[in-house]
């Protein structure tokens, strides 16, 4: 597949992903970006349509979990406590990483949860945008290199995408470290408060 009909497929395959299908999106971007490598396709086309796929999925996903969300989860049949377990699995992500658990959670769930709108707008981008500057340079890098025509253009590329993934995971480790020591500084903060006035 090569021309529109990639650049579409992308593009859908990422929307779905952001909906809530999991795993389809990284696949789509690193193959449209290998094709990429052999000339088939324009990398930075691939880039941009696969982060705007991302951005309209997260939309259409949160809007879903908003309106229906919650009675999508108690519809009767064989998956209601895998999905209610899901939701459940989710909320407590959100409850120990904040925004950070849209990284991991479906947009789906952020729609549920109300998260803030103009936040999940940006959260959002901010993961499709990691997603696609991650896996979409190094797989580019990566096809270059396999089929020994690497330069320094394609070398850059692969060196980005890595250092983008590690980036991201040290930032998140980073917000993680804080956000958990603000929550220890205010149980501490919130026990000394209840011994105080049980000494009073």
């Amino acid at each position: 597949m090569t021309g529109t009909g990639a650049y579409l497929a992308v593009f859908l395959l990422m929307t779905l992903t952001f909906i809530g299908i999991p795993a389809v999106g990284p696949a789509i971007v690193g193959w449209a970006a290998v094709q990429a490598s052999h000339g088939e396709l324009n990398i930075v086309l691939v880039l941009i349509v696969a982060a705007l796929g991302a951005e309209a999925g997260g939309l259409i996903g949160y809007g879903i979990g908003t309106r229906w969300g919650r009675r999508l989860l108690d519809l009767p049949g064989p998956w209601r406590e895998r999905r209610r377990s899901t939701v459940a699995r989710a909320e407590a992500l959100y409850a120990k990483w904040g925004r950070l658990a849209i990284f991991f959670t479906p947009t789906l769930v952020s729609g549920m949860l109300r998260m803030k709108y103009s936040q999940f707008v940006v959260w959002n981008f901010v993961v499709g945008s990691v997603y696609v500057l991650s896996v979409g340079p190094a797989a580019y890098g990566a096809g270059k290199v396999v089929a020994n025509e690497q330069d320094w253009e394609s070398l850059a590329a692969l060196v980005a995408g890595l250092a983008i993934a590690a980036g991201c995971a040290m930032l998140a480790a980073r917000y993680y470290c804080r956000r958990r020591a603000r929550r220890f500084a205010g149980r501490a903060g919130a026990s000394r408060v209840s011994t105080d006035e049980a000494g009073g």
